[in-house]
C-alpha cells in the first residue's frame, strides 16, 4: 500500500511540475545579487531587479533595475561610484532538457542611468579634486544564465554578465557573476 501512494504522489508532483514552467505570456520577478569584476571584491557588488514575460520556447523579455556599488582606490582612500540603470533587453533559450528543469539562456539588454562618483563630492579628504563627474551612462549588456527550478513557481540561477556603457569616465566595459531566484506568477 505505501509503495502505490508513493508513485502516486511521485507522479502527480511530476505532472504538475512540468504544466508550470515557461508558459507562454507568464510573468516572473527575479532579483539577483552579485559581485563586479575588481582587483578588490570586497565593496563592489551589483543588485537587479527584473520583470520577465515568457515568450514561446522558453525565451523571455526582461525589464530591470539595477544598483552596482563599486570602490575605486586611490592612495589609501576608496573612491564610492554608484550607478543607477533601467534595463530592456530579450534572453534566448540555448539549451534545455526536456521538463526545463535545467537551461542556459543567452541574454542581450539595452541599458541608461546615471553614475554618482564620490556621493557627489568633487574634492577628497587630502584636497585633491576628482575629474571624474557624476552623469548619464548608457549602454548594451550581456547575460549568459544556467537557470534551474527548484519547484513549479521558483527558479534559482547563476548569471555570468557584461555591460558595456559609454558616457562614463571610468571603466567601459563592466563584467560581473551573481546568484538569484526569480518567481513565476
Amino acid at each position: 500500500m505505501k509503495k502505490h501512494v508513493i508513485i502516486l504522489l511521485m507522479l502527480l508532483i511530476s505532472v504538475s511540475g512540468y504544466a508550470q514552467r515557461m508558459v507562454y505570456k507568464q510573468k516572473a520577478v527575479e532579483v539577483t545579487v552579485g559581485i563586479l569584476d575588481s582587483k578588490e571584491v570586497n565593496g563592489n557588488y551589483y543588485l537587479n531587479l527584473t520583470v520577465n514575460s515568457f515568450g514561446r520556447h522558453g525565451n523571455y523579455w526582461i525589464w530591470g533595475g539595477e544598483y552596482q556599488r563599486r570602490n575605486i582606490a586611490f592612495r589609501q582612500w576608496n573612491v564610492p561610484v554608484d550607478s543607477y540603470m533601467g534595463e530592456l533587453g530579450f534572453s534566448k533559450q540555448l539549451l534545455s532538457d526536456k521538463r526545463k528543469f535545467i537551461t542556459l539562456n543567452l541574454g542581450v539588454t539595452a541599458a541608461a542611468g546615471y553614475e554618482i562618483v564620490n556621493k557627489g563630492e568633487n574634492i577628497l579628504f587630502d584636497g585633491a579634486r576628482l575629474e571624474d563627474q557624476n552623469q548619464f551612462v548608457y549602454g548594451a549588456g550581456g547575460r549568459l544564465s544556467i537557470e534551474t527550478y527548484l519547484s513549479d513557481r521558483i527558479v534559482f540561477l547563476l548569471q555570468g554578465k557584461l555591460k558595456v556603457l559609454w558616457g562614463t569616465d571610468l571603466e567601459q566595459f563592466r563584467p560581473g557573476a551573481g546568484a538569484g531566484f526569480r518567481i513565476n506568477f
